[in-house]
Protein backbone atom coordinates (compact mmCIF):
# COMPACT_ATOMS: atom_id res chain seq x y z
CA UNK A 1 0.00 0.00 0.00
CA UNK A 2 1.43 3.33 -1.03
CA UNK A 3 0.30 6.18 1.22
CA UNK A 4 1.44 9.72 0.36
CA UNK A 5 3.76 11.12 3.04
CA UNK A 6 1.41 13.98 3.96
CA UNK A 7 -1.53 11.60 4.46
CA UNK A 8 0.68 9.22 6.45
CA UNK A 9 1.71 12.04 8.81
CA UNK A 10 -1.90 13.23 9.12
CA UNK A 11 -3.07 9.74 10.15
CA UNK A 12 -0.07 9.32 12.42
CA UNK A 13 -0.96 12.53 14.25
CA UNK A 14 -4.59 11.47 14.61
CA UNK A 15 -3.86 8.12 16.25
CA UNK A 16 -0.60 8.72 18.11
CA UNK A 17 -0.50 8.55 21.89
CA UNK A 18 2.47 9.17 24.16
CA UNK A 19 0.56 7.38 26.93
CA UNK A 20 0.31 4.09 25.03
CA UNK A 21 3.01 1.43 25.14
CA UNK A 22 2.63 0.86 21.38
CA UNK A 23 2.48 4.57 20.54
CA UNK A 24 -1.11 4.72 19.28
CA UNK A 25 -4.49 5.27 20.88
CA UNK A 26 -6.25 1.98 20.12
CA UNK A 27 -9.75 3.32 20.85
CA UNK A 28 -9.26 6.37 18.63
CA UNK A 29 -7.77 4.18 15.90
CA UNK A 30 -10.74 1.82 15.94
CA UNK A 31 -13.23 4.69 15.95
CA UNK A 32 -11.44 6.22 12.94
CA UNK A 33 -11.48 2.90 11.07
CA UNK A 34 -15.14 2.27 11.85
CA UNK A 35 -16.08 5.80 10.81
CA UNK A 36 -14.26 5.42 7.50
CA UNK A 37 -15.90 2.04 6.90
CA UNK A 38 -19.31 3.62 7.54
CA UNK A 39 -18.53 6.33 4.99
CA UNK A 40 -17.56 3.64 2.46
CA UNK A 41 -20.77 1.73 3.20
CA UNK A 42 -22.86 4.88 2.77
CA UNK A 43 -21.22 5.60 -0.59
CA UNK A 44 -21.70 2.00 -1.71
CA UNK A 45 -25.39 2.14 -0.74
CA UNK A 46 -25.75 5.32 -2.78
CA UNK A 47 -24.06 3.79 -5.83
CA UNK A 48 -26.22 0.66 -5.57
CA UNK A 49 -29.38 2.77 -5.34
CA UNK A 50 -28.43 4.75 -8.43
CA UNK A 51 -27.60 1.54 -10.26
CA UNK A 52 -31.03 0.13 -9.43
CA UNK A 53 -32.68 3.24 -10.88
CA UNK A 54 -30.63 2.92 -14.08
CA UNK A 55 -31.44 -0.78 -14.35
CA UNK A 56 -35.15 -0.05 -13.88
CA UNK A 57 -35.00 2.56 -16.64
CA UNK A 58 -33.29 0.11 -19.00
CA UNK A 59 -35.85 -2.61 -18.24
CA UNK A 60 -38.80 -0.26 -18.83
Amino acid sequence: MNIPEDKYREIEELISSDESVVGIDAKKTHILILHMLQQIQDRLDSVESRLEVIEDQVDA
